[in-house]
């Protein structure tokens, strides 16, 4: 309970919540509240009152039985206290409304009795708000002097009665509940301000938040120099574009230099260029400097060794001040920061997480989540184990957290952890927002020297199946390509229930090739439906200055994960093997005795060319299309194609013959028999165009290996490396073994190189060939902010019969076509070229399964998101 001189008192409202005036009739809470309305520091619409409540159920604010006969007395009095109760109810309702919003509410009533004063304080608890009591101690003898000016005085026996209650109703205040408790005996000489909500920040020019730093100070140091911040005269460390620091807690304990760390975030804060929010260890410690009887364990016991030292050298009064200037910086930290742009919630940054309920809410409950996060017990090893709370997560804001060390940030349904484990050996990872992206730097080393550390039990687990359970009501996946994006959770189901029947094995599922687009807009030239001089203007308007245009191969598009020995492979995928070869959707591209006999053979030829000792890596992952086309679509060709080119001809013929008939017969159809010979040579060209992709295989002779794109190697991915590039490492391997092919390719940089690609282009496509696709020079290319379109296929005019039919030649169906939408289309391009580098990168870092599998099946579910498939 609070208690100070009156006219030394500031009192401050809480952000949100509840605040109960507690006092008799006349002991001047209507009259309070009306001098903070007119002082600016409430609004009307945060005050609620009994009496206004009375007016607004029944008409009237009072009902006076004072000097009735004792039975209409009686009945006044029964009819007052039904009108209360109405008037209460109401009222109550209306706070329980602007409380499950988190808003300020002051509520005007006599609350003499500890029962209608505990129904406030559990509606602020159910919504994890503070309830606060105002309590008016006015002398009797004012009461009954203010009780006579009333226009409907209470009466003397009533405020006698009352005052006698509210004394007795003190005694036991302390143990309500209550957050806060303030005795006003002088309440004019108090004042009550409104101060700016600890929880609320602005995001300004921009902020970094920086993870778990746990003592590395060097490392946090390096960590700023990245960021672009520099120290000025006075030592602080500010950035030239004005943006702001974020802690997400946790800076000191377990690492080498804990007092260090703790007092460039203060310095920083009360300078107003840096955030922290509270944190578990911060909680202790802060406890610790109050001098409450705290077990220092989990590397605490460093920062008072450190305080020791610090008192040895500055002496015990330097050592006294530094303790109390921590103290009540930890005390001040928020249990979470919300930062706003332009009014509206962008992020929320919470050490251990936070549920959407409690964002913005203040509580016990609240900071204890958000210190601790959502736990169930400890294992064997006596370590926590953590809930999922961020599955549950589903309102807007992106939360940013800590507390929970892995390898790599995390990012599950809009929520972000950037915990990388810095004391343990890991790193110091910030996030940078608006950028939305990471930088880290690698620890210097491993200072808590913990054999069952976070990241070994991680590493342990790398394998382990992924959670299901965050995934199939849909998610979100972070890549540095694209940013954030989403995946609906019935397209996740479908593809889960893919992976899970028909797919080769997790852990070898590693990249699905994205899907291409065609051109963006239409040939403008009337007998094409595509034309590579669409794709150039294209990525000419996108600020592409080098193309490159390689030759597409009728093929199937495969993935192969190449080994340099079956037990280079454990590391990677947890079981020996050479490698394997999967579709752009992960089933198995061969049967499992082809299968054999390709890796055999592989491993063969890239062992005897030195491939794998040049290159120092144990592995090689391939882009590429596996011809002939029939080796995956003998199915197709049989039930489909075959079937609709002989149906066709055989049909057209017989029209033909009896055209030609009438025809001898005097009839004028030679503008039909003209538009039959028309339609029977689109059939040939149907016929010759899937035919031509099409021979007999027997073992591996006939079997060819196009790859397009140099994935990785152990350590290092090639998406930063021109198409050029790559091209040439395939032509090496087409070097190395008869099973792979290189590509024809062509650069474009003039507009000779332009119309030389288009004549190359139609020469090949004449001859049947599929066509191209033309590429901007660098794999991930970005217009500003912005994806450029990774690849724009343009195929052939005889080509395009397969795809869109025998007839699509023909005047009106090609007008037709030529309105299509690709929109779709791009952007599925888009996401799927940035989830499939991601699970690239993931992989090749060697993160749990459940990383790389969350980018796979993104990229799967995407492709159970229906589009025209002729595209």
């Amino acid at each position: 309970m609070t208690e100070k001189n009156e006219a030394q008192r500031t009192i401050p409202f809480p952000h949100g919540g509840i605040i109960v005036l507690v006092g008799p009739s006349n002991s001047g809470k209507t009259t309070l509240l009306r001098r903070l309305v007119e002082e600016g520091v409430l609004l009307e619409t945060e005050m609620v009152s009994s009496d206004t409540y009375r007016t607004l159920v029944g008409d009237v604010e009072y009902l006076d039985w004072k000097g009735r006969p004792r039975e209409e007395a009686d009945i006044l009095y029964s009819d007052y206290q039904k009108l209360s109760g109405l008037a209460f109810e109401a009222m109550n309702t209306v706070v329980s409304m602007r409380s499950r919003l988190g808003k300020l509410t002051v509520v005007d009533a006599t609350h003499l009795q500890p029962e209608y004063r505990r129904k406030y304080i559990d509606i602020a608890a159910e919504h994890d708000l503070p309830c606060v009591a105002w309590v008016l101690d006015v002398p009797e003898q004012t009461l009954l002097a203010r009780d006579k000016t009333r226009e409907q005085p209470r009466g003397r026996q009533r405020v006698k009665s009352q005052y006698s209650q509210f004394k007795r109703s003190l005694r036991g205040l302390r143990e309500e509940g209550f957050d806060f408790t303030y005795m006003l005996k002088e309440p004019e000489a108090v004042q009550f301000v409104r101060r700016d909500n600890p929880l609320l920040a602005d995001i300004g020019a921009g902020i970094d938040v920086i993870g778990d730093i746990h003592g590395c100070y060097d490392e946090m140091l390096e960590l700023l120099g990245e960021l672009g911040y520099a120290a000025g005269e006075d030592g602080l460390y500010r950035h030239p574009a004005g943006r702001t620091l974020v802690s997400v807690g946790d800076v000191m304990s377990r690492g080498p230099r804990s007092l260090d760390t703790m007092i460039f975030w203060k310095r920083h804060f009360d300078a107003g260029i840096a955030r922290m929010t509270d944190s578990n260890h911060g909680w202790k410690i802060a406890r610790y400097l109050s001098g409450r009887n705290v077990t220092l364990s989990h590397g605490d016991e460093n920062i008072a060794a450190e305080l020791r030292l610090f008192e040895e050298e500055a002496g015990p009064e330097a050592a006294a001040a530094l303790k109390e200037e921590l103290k009540q910086f930890l005390l001040s930290a928020p249990s979470h920061l919300v930062m706003c742009r332009d009014g509206v919630r962008r992020l929320v940054i919470a050490h251990a997480g936070i549920r959407d309920e409690y964002i913005g809410r203040q509580s016990r409950r609240v900071q204890d989540f958000c210190r601790y996060g959502d736990t169930d017990g400890l294992d064997a090893a006596g370590a926590p184990v953590r809930k999922e709370w961020y599955t549950g997560h589903e309102s807007g804001e992106l939360i940013i957290w800590g507390h929970d060390p892995r390898p790599y940030p995390a990012v599950v349904k809009n929520t972000i952890n950037i915990d990388q484990g810095a004391v343990f050996g890991g790193a110091l990872t910030a996030y940078r927002y608006p950028e939305q992206a990471f930088v880290s730097v690698k620890a210097h080393r491993d200072y808590a020297e913990d054999p069952d550390s976070p990241l070994i039990r991680w590493e342990r687990g790398r394998f382990a199946p992924p959670n299901l359970g965050k995934l199939v009501n849909g998610y979100s996946v972070f890549t540095d390509a694209y940013g954030e994006l989403s995946v609906r959770g019935d397209y996740v189901k479908a593809a889960v229930d893919s992976v899970s029947h028909y797919t080769v094995p997790l852990e070898e599922l590693v990249y699905i090739p994205p899907t291409m687009s065609p051109t963006p807009s239409v040939s403008a030239d009337e007998s094409y439906l595509e034309h590579p001089q669409e794709a150039f203007d294209y990525f000419r308007s996108q600020g592409v200055t080098t193309m490159v245009a390689e030759k597409k191969h009728m093929g199937s598009r495969a993935v192969l994960l190449l080994f340099r020995d079956e037990q280079a492979a454990v590391s990677y995928i947890g079981r020996p093997a050479l490698g394997t070869i999967y579709s752009r959707t992960g089933r198995a591209f061969f049967d499992r005795e082809t299968e054999v006999q390709v890796l055999a053979r592989l491993n063969a030829d890239l062992v005897q060319a030195g491939y794998f000792t040049r290159y120092n890596t144990e592995m090689l992952l391939l882009d590429a299309e596996i011809i002939p086309w029939n080796l995956k679509a003998r199915e197709l060709i049989a039930t489909q194609y075959a079937h609709v080119a002989e149906a066709a001809k055989m049909d057209r013929e017989h029209l033909l013959v009896k055209l030609r008939q009438a025809e001898a017969a005097g009839r004028d159809v030679s503008g039909w028999v003209q538009e039959m010979e028309a339609k029977l040579h689109s059939v040939q060209v149907f016929r010759q165009a899937f035919q031509q992709y099409c021979w007999d295989v027997s073992g591996l002779e006939g079997i060819r290996i196009a790859p397009f794109h140099i994935l990785a190697h152990s350590g290092q991915s090639f998406f930063d490396h021109s198409h050029i590039w790559h091209m040439e490492q395939a032509r090496q391997l087409a070097g190395i073994s008869p099973l792979f092919m290189e590509t024809e390719y062509r650069v474009i940089r003039s507009a000779a190189d332009e119309a030389d690609v288009i004549k190359w282009w139609q020469d090949m496509t004449e001859d049947g060939h599929e066509g191209i696709v033309i590429k901007p020079e660098i794999f991930i290319t970005k217009n500003g902010r912005h994806m450029v379109q990774p690849a724009i296929k343009v195929r052939g005019r005889k080509y395009l019969h397969i795809i869109y039919g025998i007839d699509y030649l023909q005047p009106d169906n090609l007008k037709r076509l030529k309105q299509r939408r690709t929109s779709k289309k791009e952007r599925h391009a888009l996401m799927e070229c940035a989830l499939s580098v991601e699970s690239v990168n993931r992989f090749i870092r060697r993160e749990p399964l459940e990383r790389v599998h969350e980018c796979v099946l993104a990229a799967l579910a995407l492709e159970s998101d229906p589009v025209d498939p002729r595209l």
